[in-house]
């Protein structure tokens, strides 16, 4: 038997007991004639006593075998920092079963070392104590999970991962056929597909955790490879969706974190989100909200404000509080954030002594200046910054500033959970490249009942049954009713410029399967890795996903992707074309970047 006990299971009703542990040694403390080890596993840590004679065979990291006595420790050399605090073990033999190279980065949570030795050693990363309890709770959230849907009766079922390559808004991940020659397969964006004919072939309650593939730039929030809870219903409205991953929720926030949520969750329309906080995607453990300014200006005197009222533009503000003291310098640190929404800049106020004080206020009219501030409902000591232009980019620059202020002066207060439903997106969104409509989240959702009749007239006007599911300012999911319908669904494809010819190739397995009675359903995709990430509330998803892929979207841990043997392209009848120098050593600086 390699091991009795776990390193984290012995404490002080042990005493006495004779055990064997495995482990890595840890830490090494010496004291000339004895040491003290911190023997490690996923488990935890133990305190292992070695005497003269053992001592001189310790080896930082390690991965040894010992046998000995477990002792209760004086009350005054408690620990009670360590669950194994009350107790130490006497080693009496010790045997190393696997020795270590010297480490590239100690194993300790606190480390300063670069994101890419970590990715690159991630067996090691994995060891350090928060890794292990962030993986472990990742699989204590998906039992969760799992039990949560079982309790609904709903199936868990696998659907393809060799697909057809469909437009799901992102690159497909391709690959090609050995047997069929010059045919490619794909690698599913998402289920949406196959989880919509499972409705159709009556397994009325599906979820799964699916793995999705898309070939798009990394960022924060997003990964290559990402695992999502699938869910589908059939013979369902909005919600019955809603209720159901509202327990889920409750589940596993309960099981895991012994937080109790409050549900039903809020529900908000997307116009009223984009009013109030500039995005879909709001958090709200805070308020500063977005202020309609333009009725308050619109006879100020002031050119900038009059001129682009005239032109059809938007003011809107937001309340800093407290940071009226801001320099000039401070201020443009603010602008500077927002041209990367497009934005042109910001118009500061300073509240001083029930009123606004700056350089516009000496271009504006007593009384307007008068109706702003009563508008902002300011404080004393309060900043507030106007944003002037086209209203997507003022919406956007506003509530990504609103985010940024917040975390500056830590106004978002730990512990809390808010979570949210947006509803009643809009079906289209216009394609200014493409100078076409474009579905603003997928073709696939059923338009709201007063839109179906003639969507084709106004599309940007059409509101659907789409809605996302919002935590803490994180979209955790989105789903919608589906189109069930074929009639009205080769509308939509014709809408969005797909041709009847176009869309039966692409799509006509699943526009057969609709000729075939298929029932009312919808569903969501949630983002499993988003949603570790915001319990554990962390802010980069590669630190709860064990093997991610670095920021330029190489696996550092096995160096993919890497060229193949020509024999393998041979197989396949392929043959890759060289890039010319410059162009690739653009893409590598673009990539590190």
């Amino acid at each position: 038997m390699l091991r009795t006990h776990t390193c984290g299971e012995l404490r002080k009703e042990h005493a006495g007991s004779e055990v064997t542990l495995s482990g890595w040694i840890r830490s090494i403390r010496d004291h000339n004639h004895f040491a003290f080890v911190n023997l490690t596993d996923r488990y935890g840590f133990c305190q292992v006593y070695f005497d003269e004679n053992l001592k001189p065979q310790l080896e930082k990291e390690a991965y040894v075998q010992l046998k000995g006595e477990v002792k209760a420790r004086p009350e005054k050399e408690i620990n009670p920092n360590m669950a194994t605090g009350e107790i130490e073990v006497i080693c009496k033999e010790m045997k190393i079963l696997s020795r270590s190279k010297v480490l590239p980065f100690e194993l300790f949570d606190k480390i300063d070392v670069k994101e890419e030795t970590r990715l690159k050693y991630r067996f090691l990363d994995m060891r350090r104590p928060q890794m292990i309890e962030r993986l472990t709770m990742r699989s204590k959230i998906a039992s969760a999970i799992r039990k949560a849907f079982e309790e609904m009766s709903f199936l868990e079922v696998e659907t393809p991962v060799l697909v057809r390559s469909t437009p799901e808004g992102s690159r497909d991940f391709v690959v090609p056929s050995r047997v069929h020659h010059g045919k490619f397969y794909a690698l599913p964006q998402s289920p949406q597909l196959y989880k919509q004919m499972l409705m159709i072939g009556g397994l009325d309650r599906y979820y799964q955790f699916a793995r999705c593939f898309r070939d798009e730039d990394a960022r924060r929030d997003r990964q290559l490879v990402h695992t999502q809870v699938d869910v589908e219903m059939a013979t369902t409205q909005q919600e019955d969706v809603f209720r159901a991953v509202e327990h889920v929720m409750k589940t596993i926030f309960s099981d895991v974190l012994d937080v109790e949520l409050k549900t039903p969750f809020p529900t908000y329309t997307y116009d009223e989100v984009m009013a109030r906080f500039g995005i879909d995607k709001p958090d709200m453990r805070f308020g500063m909200e977005l202020i309609d300014c333009g009725e308050a200006v619109s006879e100020s005197g002031f050119v900038l404000f009059e001129n682009a009222l005239k032109d059809g533009a938007t003011i809107k503000g937001i309340v800093a509080p407290g940071c009226a003291a801001y320099s000039r310098k401070q201020v443009s640190k603010l602008e500077k954030y927002i041209h990367q929404f497009q934005a042109k800049g910001l118009v500061a106020f300073k509240v001083k002594d029930g009123k606004l004080e700056g350089s516009p206020v000496k271009k504006m009219s007593e009384e307007s200046v008068q109706k702003l501030y009563e508008k902002a409902a300011a404080q004393d000591g309060d900043l507030l910054l106007l944003c002037v232009g086209k209203s997507d980019i003022v919406h956007r620059s506003l509530g990504e500033l609103r985010n940024y202020l917040a975390r500056e002066l830590n106004l978002i207060p730990e512990g809390e959970y808010n979570f949210l439903w947006v509803i009643d997106f809009p079906l289209f969104e216009w394609d200014e490249e493409a100078n076409s409509w474009t579905p603003m989240h997928h073709m696939f959702s059923m338009p709201k009942d007063e839109f179906i009749e003639n969507f084709e007239e106004n599309p940007g006007d059409v509101k659907a049954q789409l809605y996302d599911l919002v935590l803490n300012g994180v979209e955790l999911g989105s789903g919608s009713i589906r189109i069930s319908y074929p009639e009205i669904q080769k509308r939509v494809m014709n809408l969005v410029g797909m041709s009847e010819e176009e869309a039966q190739k692409k799509f006509g397995f699943l526009l057969d399967a609709y000729q075939y009675a298929s029932p009312p359903h919808g569903g969501i995709g949630m983002g499993f890795d988003n949603l570790v990430m915001t319990m554990l509330q962390l802010e980069n998803i590669r630190e709860v996903i064990a093997y991610p892929n670095a920021s330029n979207g190489m696996f550092l841990y096995d160096g993919s992707p890497t060229p193949i043997e020509c024999e393998q392209l041979d197989e396949l009848h392929l043959n890759v074309v060289e890039k010319e120098e410059d162009e690739e050593a653009n893409n590598e600086k673009s990539s590190e970047e």
